[in-house]
């Protein structure tokens, strides 16, 4: 039986981190996927299991995907803001963090959440 490693691995990395990591309403959990066309992120409450914000970036189809993920990141760090979260706990998703997921926090950051 043969299985998909990278998908695998991906996933006992993602569970790890969600062991160690939980998002609340004053501090909620950011968690990013990344597809090969888009990037999606998410602000999660996961004590009341609630989306509290999220955004994709198809919303930017026309820029490069690497520039729009920055903009994805300060859009979530916008959405936040309106609703008074200053800090939030980043959940990579089992991804490494490098490219894009890397420009998301980047632009989250820039948006003036803390991480």
């Amino acid at each position: 039986m043969t299985t998909n490693k990278k998908h695998v691995q991906r996933d006992r990395r993602r569970k790890r981190i969600r062991a160690r990591i939980s998002g609340t309403t004053e501090r909620p959990r950011i968690s990013v996927f990344r597809s090969n066309k888009y990037v999606f992120v998410q602000a999660i409450d996961d004590v009341k299991n609630v989306t509290l914000a999220s955004a994709w970036s198809r919303t930017w189809k026309d820029m490069p995907l690497k520039e729009s993920t920055i903009e994805v990141g300060k859009d979530i760090a916008q959405k936040l803001s309106t609703k008074n979260i200053t800090e939030a706990v980043f959940d990579r998703g089992g991804f490494i963090y490098t490219g894009n997921i890397a420009k998301v926090a980047e632009g989250i950051r820039a948006g003036g959440i803390k991480m």
